[in-house]
């Protein structure tokens, strides 16, 4: 139970986080981003839990922008925005778009963002629950590689 605990309270975090980012960025949110932000945060937390610490950010960043955020993106996207009709967004007029429901540009934007993500994450495990304190290499692994 403590363990949810912990992963809600992190979803809530990241989730508020996220719509702040929107509002400042483009000065509009939705409510399902969200869920989304709050969803994409906890897994890029996972995912960061599950590495070692001698992974470039970089990396990890990489990793986060392509295996979780653009894909949540474009199922919540063709969901809130193909099927209900919602219209939260549009990268239609943008390269590289899917359906305009994910486009190269803001793939390479999440990159920077599931960076900063794995970092607040870990200093909120560390300064709120205990856990190890961060430590990060940028660009080349850590000793021991």
């Amino acid at each position: 139970m403590k363990a949810i605990a912990k992963e809600a309270a992190l979803a809530v975090c990241g989730g508020c986080l996220y719509v702040v980012l929107e509002l400042l960025w483009r000065g509009r949110s939705h409510w399902t981003m969200a869920l989304l932000g709050g969803v994409c945060f906890v897994l890029i937390g996972l995912l960061n839990e599950g590495i070692p610490w001698e992974m470039p950010l970089v990396l990890q960043g990489v990793i986060g922008s392509a295996c979780i955020v653009t894909p949540l993106e474009f199922v919540t996207g063709c969901v809130v925005n193909l099927w209900l009709g919602w219209g939260v967004w549009d990268y239609s007029d943008l390269p590289c778009s899917l359906l305009g429901q994910i486009c190269l540009p803001f793939s390479l934007f999440w990159v920077l963002v599931a960076m900063a993500a794995a970092v607040l994450d870990d200093w909120l495990r560390w300064r709120w629950f205990g856990e190890e304190k961060p430590h990060y290499t940028l660009i080349r692994w850590g000793k021991g590689k």
